[in-house]
């Protein structure tokens, strides 16, 4: 594998058997003895190559394979077919060793002790990960000059908000210096606030340390902030891949118009200009009822990839 390449996929599916399964009980006892089985494809063929250092927001709706890709990644699951090679191994012949240069925060799921103050959960990690003394230090005062962890350290995570416990988390996942991180909804349900410390955070690990950072989230404000590029795939199959600019030009027809309308309120718009002028929807409107105020703004990187969304769903229709 090239070096500068973190992770590399090659034409990879996951396959699933799922069961045909009866209605009534009857069919539940027959289900029991069942050989009627069908395949699915969670993963579709996918290939992708990651740079070392990159950010790569992993986007789909739910069930669009995001998941299962990941879990390929990390080597809980093994591939049906293709191959998958994640700093120089194959992850799930070579768990242990994947498990070593990766880090890992996913929805709920915590690593740390819950009835121990943090910084007690970060030295457990020292020692499972046998993080030199010196490395753990440094990322101490690290982690203090990027998030002001002082007041943290000596708080049970069951006395820590939401908000605190994913900011724990994610330092949790950087401690040992790993090469990749995978960061699934890191932000959601949090406030503004914590959110822009959470990704000022992510920022400044990935600078710098030089981690790779694979991001799943459903907050274009992560994606915005985050990601230099973008993955996207839909119904198991790769539909996008390349840097959040490109996707903005190649929509660069779209504009977002907002309308508010006497006696209704807001109503948001998305026109193609190259199909429709903007003038003249807004005249379309107007003969509807009154204009009380008017916003024209570019499409929003949510919108884009609305769209995106919209075109794959038809061509698989």
């Amino acid at each position: 594998m090239n070096e500068e390449n973190a992770i590399v996929m090659k034409n990879v599916v996951k396959e699933f058997k799922v069961l045909n399964r009866h209605e009534g009980l009857a069919g539940s006892l027959k289900d029991l003895f069942s050989r009627d089985y069908r395949t699915v494809k969670a993963v579709d063929n996918i290939s992708i190559k990651i740079k070392a250092g990159e950010i790569v927001g992993y986007l789909g709706p739910n069930g669009a394979g995001k998941s299962t890709t990941i879990k390929m990644m990390t080597g809980v699951l093994e591939p049906s077919r293709g191959q998958i090679i994640v700093n120089g191994n194959i992850p799930y012949k070579n768990r242990t060793k994947n498990a070593e240069n990766i880090g890992v925060v996913f929805g709920q799921r915590s690593q740390l002790w819950w009835s121990l103050p943090l910084i007690e959960s970060f030295k457990l990690l020292k020692e499972i990960y046998m993080i030199p003394t010196e490395d753990y230090n440094k990322m101490l005062e690290l982690y203090r000059e990027l998030a002001d962890i002082d007041n943290l350290l000596h708080k049970p995570v069951r006395q820590m908000s939401l908000g605190q416990r994913t900011l724990s988390d994610i330092l949790a996942a950087f401690l040992h210096n790993p090469k990749i991180v995978f960061l699934d909804e890191p932000t959601i349900g949090l406030d503004v606030s914590m959110k822009a410390r959470i990704r000022n955070l992510i920022k400044g690990l990935n600078k710098e340390k030089n981690t790779t950072v694979i991001l799943t989230t459903h907050d274009m404000g992560d994606v915005d902030a985050l990601c230099q590029r973008i993955v996207i795939i839909d119904h198991g199959s790769m539909v996008y891949d390349n840097d959040i600019e490109h996707l903005k030009r190649y929509f660069g027809s779209y504009r977002t118009v907002r309308l508010n309308m006497e006696g209704i309120g807001w109503k948001e718009i998305l026109v193609d200009e190259s199909k429709n002028n903007v003038m003249s929807v807004i005249s379309e409107y107007q003969s509807r009822g009154n204009i009380k105020d008017i916003k024209i703004e570019d499409i929003s990187t949510e919108e884009v990839i609305k769209k995106i969304y919209e075109n794959a769903a038809s061509k698989t229709a």
